[in-house]
């Protein structure tokens, strides 16, 4: 498999994640002409042994990282070593993959998921996460402070969403998108090239947790999801059932836990 480029500066992933915008801008009773910036919006065709799989609308920065971990997630490949060739062309926007063992056939009846670009999914989730993390408030209210700060297109242009995976009392990947799904992808795809286990990890995002987003954190056997936002009906209907501890609304110092309370410590302790 081809290597993806170097990490990429804070300048090059907003100038390649942002397009250049002017904008009038209204404050306080005034108007004012401004050089702003909105965020970068482009379709990634993903061709898997010569036949087109799907076109993912994404924001293009660390696409290697996002094909990788949408093939992962989708219960396409097992792992890296599955795949013989990965090359994205950011000029024709595709990425051409090629499996050790060719053969894999996307169903006929496919799921069109509620994320943002629309994205397709093949696989939903039936294992249950098994794990003995526990957490507390201060740990989960903490990395998302860190998501926060570290949404660097975000704060420059705004219009995205962004999603990590945390490791103890750090945020060891994060990753940004127009696609809530997309950061998912991105955040697994960093973890198979580097080779770091997701399993007892805490996933972070910034959107709301639908039934597609928690079939990928399945997938990833993280057993705690947090998100800024809500949890859909029946992204907390499969959280009971796969024994995933699903937080929402964490800002600030506040949140609400939805299932599994047992894997927060003070819950646990009944306080």
């Amino acid at each position: 498999m081809s290597k993806p480029n170097p990490e990429q500066s804070n300048s090059g992933i907003l100038s390649q994640g942002s397009v250049p915008a002017i904008i009038q801008s209204y404050a306080s009773g005034k108007w004012e002409q401004v050089s702003g910036a909105v965020p970068h919006e482009t379709g990634l065709t993903i061709f898997l042994d010569g036949e087109e799989l799907v076109t993912v609308m994404c924001t293009p920065i660390r696409l290697v990282q996002m094909v990788l971990g949408f093939l992962y997630l989708e219960d396409v490949i097992q792992g890296r070593d599955d795949v013989a060739v990965l090359r994205v062309c950011e000029e024709d926007s595709t990425a051409v993959v090629r499996l050790k063992t060719p053969g894999f056939k996307a169903p006929v009846r496919r799921t069109l998921s509620s994320g943002c670009g629309r994205p397709v999914t093949f696989a939903p989730a039936t294992r249950e996460v098994v794990s003995a993390l526990v957490v507390t408030a201060q740990d989960i209210l903490s990395l998302m402070s860190q998501l926060n700060q570290r949404a660097q297109l975000y704060r420059f242009s705004g219009g995205v969403h962004a999603s990590g995976l945390g490791k103890g009392e750090e945020l060891a990947v994060v990753a940004e998108d127009i696609g809530r799904h997309n950061t998912i992808d991105k955040v697994m795809g960093e973890c198979l090239l580097t080779g770091m286990p997701t399993g007892d990890g805490i996933l972070l995002t910034t959107g709301r947790i639908s039934s597609e987003m928690l079939s990928k954190a399945a997938r990833m056997e993280v057993p705690v999801v947090v998100s800024r936002s809500s949890p859909t009906s029946k992204a907390l209907s499969m959280a009971h059932e796969l024994g995933i501890t699903l937080i929402g609304y964490a800002r600030g110092n506040r949140m609400t836990v939805y299932s599994h309370p047992e894997r927060v410590r003070e819950l646990a302790q009944g306080h």
